[in-house]
């Protein structure tokens, strides 16, 4: 649903395209009827009078969840408000926390192990120099991935931006109330930065993957 969301939105499932597949298929010598179910998120995209009138097919728009499909077929093609409202609640929001955190494994995680060899120098006293920045990609990490879905409805504000920037506070805060003692403030104002950097970034990944933007 949300691909279709999407492809609706950038105009690569619209109305042009629905025709065209209709004709290269030649959908209308296949079927007897003329009524084409298409899914509500692909709406933005599609004019269904167009649609009619310029291949001969109703566009009839099915539900958002495609477990409501056998009620809504049961029910001749009428949908309840329930199969027309999308939700995004905090379990629908969970799902998507391991599908980011298996992207950081080529993105972040690499880096990390750079990160946390570059501080032994051959002596695991000098380990103290690359750990730091291995919980600041961890922390980035968690942020921008894990508390900014669960938590999205409760930020304030609409734009993403604005609502990672409480997020990067809290992490940098950390940062600085955990390493404050055992390094120079130049290295934890480049953490710092690491972290607002990667938390936005992960964070302005749920722009296409919400019913909020």
């Amino acid at each position: 649903g949300i691909n279709v969301w999407c492809a609706a939105g950038k105009g690569t499932f619209g109305t042009e395209e629905l025709i065209q597949r209709i004709q290269i298929s030649g959908l209308s010598r296949i079927v007897s009827h003329r009524e084409l179910l298409v899914p509500q998120l692909g709406a933005p995209g599609v004019a269904a009078h167009q649609v009619q009138r310029l291949s001969g097919f109703k566009v009839i728009y099915g539900p958002i969840r495609s477990k409501d499909l056998p009620a809504f077929l049961d029910h001749g093609l009428q949908a309840t408000p329930a199969m027309r409202r999308k939700t995004f609640t905090l379990r629908e929001r969970a799902v998507l926390l391991p599908v980011e955190l298996v992207a950081t494994r080529n993105s972040h995680v690499p880096p990390s192990r750079f990160y946390l060899l570059g501080g032994f120098g051959g002596s695991w006293d000098n380990a103290c120099h690359g750990f730091p920045a291995v919980i600041a990609v961890l922390v980035s990490v968690a942020m921008g991935a894990g508390f900014t879905p669960l938590l999205l409805p409760y930020l304030p504000g609409r734009a993403f931006a604005l609502q990672g920037f409480l997020l990067r506070f809290c992490g940098v805060l950390f940062l600085w109330l955990a390493f404050s003692g055992g390094s120079v403030p130049m290295e934890r104002i480049c953490w710092s930065l690491l972290v607002m950097a990667i938390t936005a970034f992960m964070a302005m990944h749920f722009t296409g993957a919400t019913t909020y933007t």
